[in-house]
C-alpha cells in the first residue's frame, strides 16, 4: 500500500466500542435469548475501600521499577522547552514488581519472541494489606469513577502550578470483594479497568495478577487462575502515581470505570470486533466485520459465529428489525488460542454517520453471537457508524463526500471541578457548549480519553483526533512515560486502536505531540515509523497524525506520518521582534512550506491560538494590535494574576483568535484548526505559575463562556444572526475615560449606540474578524450594537450599568436528574440588582446547602487564582457568577430544594428533582 492512501481515501466507518456496558445491553432485549446471554459485565461502582499509603517499610517491595532520583524542578517552564534525554535510575532491580508486571502486555505484543515470561511467585502476597482476612473498615468507603487529589487542599506554595496545585502523587490502595458464585466455577473472568493513575498492580486473593504502567490505558486482566467460586475473593488494587510525572493536573485514583466480565472459556476476546465499510454510497454500503474468538478451555471448541445488524435511534435503542446479516461461519478454536470469523454484508440505503451540523450522527449495532454445540456461548455487541472519509490535500476533509471544516478544540482530560473522575453528564455539558458554539471536532490532548467521551463524540456527531502519547523516549518532565516508553509503547498504543477503532467519530490517530524525537533527526524519524507501522497494523483504514511544533518540512520525522499537524507553525511563532536573539523557537509561518513539500497530504492545525483571558476581567490600555503576548501592563497584571478579556492576548509562542483565522484565511488547503483550548484546566497556569489552573480556555473552568467564545460561534457558525458586545459597561470609576468597545457578531458591519448617540458604522475589512470602537468615552447607560448582513439588520447586542448588588439569582441547566448519584445538574448563581442584572464585578461569598435527597458535589467561580477547595459549600462569585454542582442521592427520588445566601443580599432557591 503506498504511503500516503489518503487523498483518493474513500469509505472507511469505524468502529465504536467493543464491548457495550451492561446498562446499554439492557437497552435493546429483543428476545430472551439475548436476556440470558452468558457475557456479564458488572459495574463495580460501590464498594470500594481506599487508603492513602503504603504498610511500614512495604514501599521498597512494591514499586514497579527503579526511578531515577529528582531533584525538585523550578516551575513555570516554558511550555515549548526542548525535551531533553532520558535518564535512566541505576542500581539493583532485584525486588521490583516489573517482570512480573509486563506480561499483562503479551496480548499486544506482535511478535512472540517478544513477549514476556513471568516469573514464579507472587511478591507482595504475604502482606496483610492484599489479603481477605484485612480489615479495611477504618478505611474510606468510595464510589468509582475516584480522584482522591481533586478534593485538596491546593498547595499555595512551592513549584506544584504545573500540576494545577494539587498533590497526586504518592501510593494508594483499593480494596473490594467481587461476587463470584459457585455457579460461576467453569466461567473465565476478567478485571477490565478503564483508567487508573497509574502505575497499577493488582492483587487477587493475596496473588499478584499483574498490572498496567500508563495512567490512560485501558487494560484487563485475567483472574481466571486466581478467583475462588463461591468463596471469598478479595481484590486489592495498589496505585503509585510519581511526582513531577506530567505537564498537566494528571488525576489520581481508579479515575475511570472498573468492570467485572465473566465469560464462556470460548468467548469474544477483549476488543475483539473490528468494522470497516469499504463501500458506502446513498444506494448500499458494504460493512466487513471481523470477529476475534478466543478459547481459554483445555480442548479445541468447534464454534459458528452469526452476525445480525440493527439501526439505532438518537437514544442508542435498536430501532426496527435486522437490516442485514452475516451468516453463519464455522471455526474450530485450539484450546487456549484465537481464530478470526470474517464476513461481509449489504446494507440497503444506509443512515451514514457525519459531523453536527451538517449532518446526521447515525449509527448501527452488530450483534454477534457464538455458538457451540448449538448453544450460545457468548453474544457480544459492536455499535458502529458507516461513513466515508477522504482527506484531500487541497480541499481539506471530506465526509460522506461533503467538505466539513474541522471547528475543533483541545481538551484536556479533567473536568475542572470533579477533577479526572469522569462523568458522562459533566462531559456531555462541555460537549453541549462547544457545540453551541460551533465546534465539530476533538483532539484528545494528550492521551486516549474515557471510552464515554468517545461514545458521547459518536451520538452527539464531533469528530476526533485520538491521541496516544505526549512524550517517547526523551523527557519533558522527569518521571513522565519515557521511563517505560521503550517496554509499552507498543502495548499501549494496540490497546487504545483496538478499544477505539469502532468509533466512527474518530477520524485519525494521533502519535505523539510535540515529541522530543523532532529534534534528533533520522533516529527521532524511525521512532515515529514504528508507531505509524503499529497503528496500520491495527486499523489501515484510518490515517496517522502527529502534533509538530518543531519539526519542519525539511526534517525526516514529517514524512512519517500521513497528515501534517501543525502546532501554532501556521500563523508563526515568537515573530514579534522582542525575540530576535533568544534561544526560544522562532518560527515563521509554515504553512506553505509544508505544502509545498507534501503535495499530497492534507495539513491542519493541531493547536492554534493558546491565547489568554479571565472571564470578564478587562484590563487597560488596549492594545491597538489584533495579537499581542502578556505581559504587565500589556493584556497581564501579574499582581492579581489575571489577563485582560479583550480577547488580544496570548503565549509567547501563539496567537489570538483574530491572527489565526487570518492565517487559516490565507491559506485556505489547511483543513482546520484546533484551539488551545476549549475549556480552561487544572494546571500548566501560564503565564502565573501560583495560581492553579490554565487561562488559554475559550471557557472557563467553571463552564461559564469568555468573551472569546462569541467572537469563535461568529466564524464557526456564519449563519447564526448574533452580536456580542464587550467589556461590561459598570465603571464608576473611569468616567471620562477612553474605555474601547469591540463587537463580535456574525454579520459584516454593525453600528454602536451609547446613550442613544451613533459612535459610528464600521464594517469589517479583508481579514477582520472583530469589529472595534476603540475612542469611547465612558459614561454611565447603556451601549447598544446594531449589526447587519448585506445591508439588512441582523442581529443586535447590548450592555447597561448595573446597579448595586441586591440579590442573588440561581438558574439550573437541567430541573430533573436521575437518582443514580451520578446524574449531575451545574446550578449557576448571578450577583444581581433590583432589575435583575448581573453586578459584573461583585464578589459576595455565596452560602449553599440544600434541603431533601439531594446533596452538593463541588462548587467553584472560573478564577484561576482561587485556592478555596472545590468541595467547599461556599463560594466567592468571580465577575459576579459561581456555579455549584449538585446531585439526588442514590436510590432517594423525590424534590430537593437548593438554596443560595449572601450576606446583604436576598437569598435564593431553587426546586430541583431527582427520578
Amino acid at each position: 500500500m503506498p504511503r500516503n492512501p489518503w487523498r483518493a481515501a474513500a469509505g472507511l466507518a469505524l468502529l465504536l466500542m467493543a464491548a457495550l456496558p451492561a446498562a446499554a445491553q439492557r437497552l435493546v432485549p429483543d428476545r430472551a435469548q439475548e436476556q440470558l446471554s452468558p457475557r456479564e459485565r458488572i459495574d463495580l461502582e460501590t464498594g470500594w475501600r481506599f487508603q492513602r499509603g503504603d504498610p511500614a517499610g512495604a514501599t521498597a517491595r512494591l514499586m514497579y521499577d527503579l526511578r531515577p532520583e529528582v531533584v525538585q524542578s523550578a516551575d513555570g517552564k516554558v511550555a515549548d522547552a526542548q525535551p531533553e534525554e532520558a535518564q535512566r535510575a541505576k542500581g539493583p532491580r532485584d525486588g521490583v514488581l516489573k517482570p512480573w508486571v509486563l506480561p499483562s502486555a503479551n496480548a499486544f505484543i506482535k511478535d512472540p519472541a517478544r513477549r514476556h515470561v513471568r516469573p514464579p511467585g507472587h511478591p507482595g502476597g504475604d502482606l496483610p494489606i492484599v489479603q481477605a482476612g484485612f480489615d479495611d473498615s477504618g478505611w474510606r468507603a468510595v464510589t468509582l469513577p475516584h480522584d482522591w487529589a481533586i478534593e485538596g487542599p491546593f498547595l499555595e506554595t512551592g513549584p506544584y502550578g504545573g500540576m494545577g496545585r494539587l498533590q497526586t502523587w504518592g501510593p494508594v490502595w483499593y480494596r473490594r470483594k467481587l461476587d463470584i458464585t459457585a455457579a460461576d466455577r467453569g466461567r473465565a473472568i476478567f478485571l477490565d479497568v478503564d483508567g487508573a493513575m497509574s502505575y497499577a498492580t493488582v492483587w487477587l486473593n493475596g496473588k499478584l495478577v499483574g498490572g498496567w504502567p500508563y495512567g490512560y490505558t485501558s487494560f484487563r486482566l485475567d483472574l481466571t487462575p486466581y478467583v475462588q467460586p463461591g468463596g471469598v475473593n478479595q481484590l486489592a488494587i495498589r496505585l503509585d502515581n510519581p511526582p513531577e510525572s506530567a505537564r498537566w493536573y494528571p488525576g489520581a485514583g481508579l479515575y475511570r470505570k472498573v468492570w467485572l466480565t465473566k465469560t464462556d472459556p470460548v468467548h469474544v476476546a477483549h476488543w475483539g470486533t473490528q468494522v470497516r465499510t469499504p463501500q458506502v454510497s446513498a444506494e448500499q454500503a458494504t460493512v466487513a466485520l471481523e470477529v476475534r474468538v478466543d478459547n481459554g478451555g483445555r480442548s479445541d471448541a468447534r464454534v459458528d459465529v452469526a452476525t445480525e445488524f440493527f439501526a439505532l435511534d438518537v437514544e442508542g435503542r435498536r430501532h426496527g428489525g435486522a437490516v442485514a446479516r452475516i451468516s453463519r461461519a464455522g471455526l474450530v478454536v485450539p484450546a487456549g488460542g484465537q481464530r478470526v470469523a470474517a464476513g461481509a454484508a449489504r446494507i440497503a440505503k444506509p443512515r451514514l454517520w457525519g459531523p453536527r451540523p451538517q449532518q446526521q450522527p447515525h449509527r448501527y449495532v452488530a450483534v454477534t453471537r457464538v455458538k457451540r454445540d448449538g448453544r450460545v456461548v457468548d453474544r457480544y455487541e459492536t455499535r458502529f457508524g458507516i461513513r466515508s472519509l477522504r482527506f484531500d490535500p487541497d480541499t481539506g476533509l471530506h465526509v460522506n463526500g461533503q467538505p466539513v471544516r474541522l471547528n475543533g478544540v483541545n481538551n484536556h482530560h479533567d473536568l475542572g471541578v470533579l477533577g479526572a473522575a469522569f462523568n458522562v453528564r459533566a462531559a456531555e455539558r462541555q460537549l453541549e457548549i462547544l457545540q453551541a458554539m460551533g465546534a465539530n471536532a476533538l483532539r484528545m490532548a494528550h492521551n486516549p480519553p474515557a471510552t464515554e467521551l468517545l461514545e458521547l463524540a459518536d451520538r452527539m456527531g464531533f469528530l476526533v483526533v485520538d491521541e496516544i502519547f505526549d512524550s517517547w523516549e526523551r523527557k519533558k518532565t522527569p518521571l513522565d512515560f519515557h521511563l517505560i516508553f521503550p517496554d509499552w509503547h507498543e502495548p499501549d498504543l494496540r490497546a487504545m486502536l483496538r478499544r477505539d477503532r469502532n468509533h466512527p467519530s474518530v477520524i485519525l490517530w494521533s502519535i505523539g505531540n510535540e515529541v522530543g524525537e523532532q529534534y534528533t533527526g533520522t533516529d527521532g524519524a524511525a521512532v515515529a515509523r514504528r508507531l505509524h507501522e503499529i497503528a496500520r497494523e491495527e486499523d489501515p483504514t484510518r490515517p496517522t497524525t502527529m502534533a509538530m511544533n518543531y519539526a519542519k518540512s525539511d526534517m525526516p520525522l514529517p514524512a512519517e506520518v500521513d497528515v501534517i499537524g501543525l502546532n501554532y507553525q501556521g500563523e508563526g511563532i515568537r515573530q514579534d521582534p522582542e525575540f530576535e536573539g533568544t534561544d526560544r523557537i522562532r518560527t515563521p509561518p509554515q504553512y506553505p512550506l509544508f505544502h509545498a513539500k507534501f503535495p499530497d497530504k492534507l495539513i491542519l492545525s493541531s493547536e492554534t491560538a493558546s491565547a489568554f483571558s479571565s472571564r470578564g476581567v478587562y484590563l487597560f490600555p488596549v492594545t491597538p494590535a489584533n495579537s499581542a503576548i502578556t505581559r504587565d501592563g500589556r493584556g497581564g497584571d501579574s499582581a492579581s494574576r489575571q489577563v485582560s478579556a479583550y480577547e488580544l492576548h496570548a503565549v509567547d509562542f501563539g496567537a489570538s483568535a483574530d491572527k489565526v483565522f487570518a492565517a487559516l484565511d490565507r491559506h485556505p488547503y489547511v483543513a482546520g484548526e484546533f484551539v488551545w483550548t476549549g475549556f480552561d484546566y487544572l494546571g500548566e497556569p501560564t503565564p502565573y505559575y501560583a495560581s492553579r489552573s490554565s487561562y488559554s480556555g475559550i471557557v472557563d473552568l467553571a463552564g461559564f463562556p469568555k468573551d472569546r467564545y462569541w467572537l469563535y460561534q461568529s466564524r464557526w457558525r456564519p449563519e447564526l444572526p448574533m452580536a456580542h458586545l464587550l467589556p461590561h459597561w459598570t465603571w464608576p470609576e473611569r468616567v471620562g475615560q477612553l474605555t474601547p468597545v469591540h463587537a463580535f457578531t456574525s454579520g459584516d458591519e454593525a453600528e454602536l449606540f451609547l446613550n442613544g448617540r451613533s459612535l459610528g458604522r464600521r464594517k469589517k475589512g479583508p481579514l477582520e474578524y472583530r469589529l472595534r470602537w476603540d475612542d469611547v468615552v465612558y459614561e454611565p447607560g447603556e451601549l447598544k450594537l446594531v449589526a447587519y448582513r448585506h445591508g439588512q439588520p441582523w442581529a443586535t447586542a447590548s450592555v447597561a450599568t448595573a446597579g448595586e448588588a441586591s440579590q442573588l439569582a440561581l438558574a439550573a441547566d437541567r430541573a430533573d436528574i436521575a437518582a443514580d448519584g451520578s446524574d449531575l445538574s451545574f446550578v449557576t448563581v448571578r450577583i444581581a440588582d433590583a432589575a435583575g442584572s448581573t453586578v459584573p464585578r461583585a464578589a459576595p461569598r455565596v452560602r449553599f446547602s440544600v434541603d431533601g435527597p439531594g446533596e452538593i458535589v463541588a462548587t467553584d467561580n472560573g478564577d484561576a487564582t482561587s485556592f478555596e477547595p472545590f468541595v467547599a459549600t461556599s463560594r466567592r462569585t468571580f465577575s459576579g457568577q459561581a456555579l455549584v454542582i449538585v446531585r439526588g442521592r442514590r436510590g432517594e427520588a423525590g424534590a430537593f430544594k437548593l438554596r443560595a445566601e449572601a450576606d446583604g443580599l436576598a437569598p435564593a432557591e431553587l426546586t430541583l428533582r431527582s427520578r
